[in-house]
C-alpha cells in the first residue's frame, strides 16, 4: 500500500469567515493557511483564490500572487490549482490559473446541482476544452468526480484521449446534488475506476473524517480542509486547516499508514517534480 497522500483545500469558493473567522482571504492568509497544513503533513494544497474582501476569483494575477507566496512559505509542496472556480463562471475564466503551468489541476468530469438554483455546469466540450489544454501543458488532472456517472465519462474521455493515463480521481462525497458519503457507495466508486488508478477522497462536511478513515484504509489518498468542512468535531469550528490535517495524521498512524512527503507524493502521482 502506498504512503498516504493528504490534500489541503484550504479555502474554497463559497465558505466564508462568516462561517468560521479561520477561512483565508488575503495572500498572506492563503500562505500561512498553507503553511500550517504543510507543516502537519500535507504534500498538496488544493487552491481557490479570494480578493481581500472574500470574493473568488480566477484572475490569473491573483493565483500568481498567492502560488508565489505558498511557495515562499514551503518551497516542496505541490500546488493544485481549481478549475472549478465559482458556480457561475465562464470556462475562459475558470481556466485561467493552468496557465502558471502548475504541476496539477482540477477537471470536474461532470454536471451537477449544488442546491437551489445552483448549477455547476461542466459540458462535455468543457472537460475536453479544459483536458487537451492541461495535455498541452504537462499537467496532470485531478479528475473531480461527484458522481458515478462522471468516472465513466472521463475513462470515455481517456480513451479519447482527452485526458491521459494513468488518470488520478478525486470522489466528493456528500454534496448536496451528488453521491452520498456512505461506505456502500465509497466501495462503489473505488471499484468503478480503472486498475492503475489512483483516488482521493473528499467528504464533506461531518462526512470528511469518516470518509478519510475509508480512504486511509482502503488505500486511497485524503483530502480535507475548509473548503469542505470547517468543523474539528462536532460543533468545534477548526482553527486552522492544519488541524483538521493533524486530525487525518492520526487517525492514519493509529491505522499502521504511513504519511507521504511531497517527494514521495510526486512519485505516486508520477508528477515530473517541482511547481514551474
Amino acid at each position: 500500500m502506498d504512503k498516504l497522500i493528504i490534500t489541503a483545500a484550504i479555502c474554497g469558493a463559497e465558505v466564508t469567515k462568516d462561517h468560521n473567522p479561520a477561512v483565508p482571504y488575503t495572500v498572506q492568509e492563503i500562505g500561512q493557511e498553507a503553511l500550517a497544513a504543510y507543516k502537519a503533513g500535507a504534500s498538496i494544497i488544493h487552491l481557490h483564490v479570494r480578493e481581500d474582501d472574500g470574493t473568488p476569483t480566477q484572475r490569473i494575477e491573483r493565483y500568481a500572487e498567492c502560488i508565489d507566496e505558498i511557495k515562499r512559505l514551503c518551497p516542496y509542496v505541490i500546488i493544485q490549482p481549481s478549475t472549478g472556480g465559482a458556480v457561475g463562471m465562464s470556462n475562459a475564466e475558470r481556466i485561467q490559473p493552468v496557465n502558471l503551468k502548475p504541476e496539477m489541476a482540477t477537471l470536474d468530469c461532470g454536471t451537477c446541482n449544488f442546491g437551489g438554483d445552483e448549477i455547476f455546469i461542466n459540458t462535455e466540450n468543457t472537460i475536453k476544452e479544459f483536458g487537451e489544454k492541461m495535455i498541452a501543458l504537462g499537467i496532470k488532472p485531478e479528475v473531480e468526480v461527484f458522481d458515478k456517472g462522471m468516472i465513466d465519462a472521463a475513462i470515455r474521455l481517456n480513451k479519447q484521449g482527452f485526458i491521459q493515463s494513468p488518470m488520478h480521481f478525486n470522489f466528493v462525497m456528500g454534496v448536496n446534488g451528488g453521491i452520498s458519503a456512505t461506505p456502500r457507495d465509497f466501495t462503489f466508486l473505488q471499484g468503478s475506476i480503472p486498475v492503475n488508478a489512483t483516488f482521493t477522497v473528499s467528504g464533506i462536511g461531518r462526512f470528511q473524517f469518516p470518509m478519510a478513515v475509508m480512504a486511509i484504509i482502503s488505500g486511497g489518498h485524503v483530502r480535507v480542509g475548509f473548503e469542505d468542512n470547517i468543523y474539528l468535531s462536532k460543533g468545534i469550528l477548526a482553527k486552522s486547516n492544519g488541524e483538521l490535517v493533524k486530525k487525518v495524521v492520526r487517525l492514519a498512524n493509529e491505522l499502521g499508514r504511513e504519511i507521504a512527503t511531497p517527494t514521495e507524493a510526486r512519485e505516486i502521482l508520477g508528477l515530473a517534480g517541482g511547481q514551474r
